[in-house]
């Protein structure tokens, strides 16, 4: 149900829109802090992370598809992942023309690993939220991660100029 518009809303919007873009300027920084540790491009991190959500293995097009990247980009990311040890190359055994890439369990477990040592901190930040803070936190990134796509196709479309 949209809000009744006052002073009171207009500015906490606008501290809103405010610290979303500290927020996600941190994440993008946080995120390039996590790479350079992981000596990876910060792309190759979330593919990474996105890969472990998946029932692997993938082919390259899905990569692409979760990347946002274009196939031939994808292609490119799964090779450096590949030299870095995260992933594998194997023909589709029935469709020997497809190629599927497969997470190396030993270091997706070690990246795991090291994201269990990350999260710490942020559980114990979480800590502080009652169960129905916590449910909504999860409803909004639900709701943000569908309006980034949402978003990312605008732009790649040319609507937004």
């Amino acid at each position: 149900m949209p809000q009744k518009k006052s002073v009171r809303r207009d500015g906490l919007m606008t501290e809103l829109y405010d610290e979303s873009r500290r927020y996600m300027a941190s994440y993008a920084l946080f995120n390039q802090a996590v790479a350079d540790h992981l000596r990876l491009h910060p792309t190759d991190v979330q593919c990474l992370n996105l890969l472990s959500l998946e029932p692997c293995p993938v082919t390259i097009g899905r990569v692409a598809e979760l990347t946002g990247l274009t196939t031939g980009s994808a292609t490119r990311l799964v090779d450096r992942l590949e030299r870095a040890g995260y992933v594998t190359r194997e023909r589709d055994a029935e469709d020997r023309r497809r190629v599927l890439v497969a997470a190396v369990p030993e270091r997706m477990a070690e990246l795991s690993a090291f994201w269990r040592r990350l999260n710490g901190a942020w559980g114990t930040m979480f800590d502080a939220y009652s169960d129905a803070e916590v449910a909504l936190l999860i409803a909004h990134m639900r709701r943000t991660v569908e309006l980034s796509a949402q978003q990312v196709e605008r732009l790649r479309t040319g609507e937004i100029g």
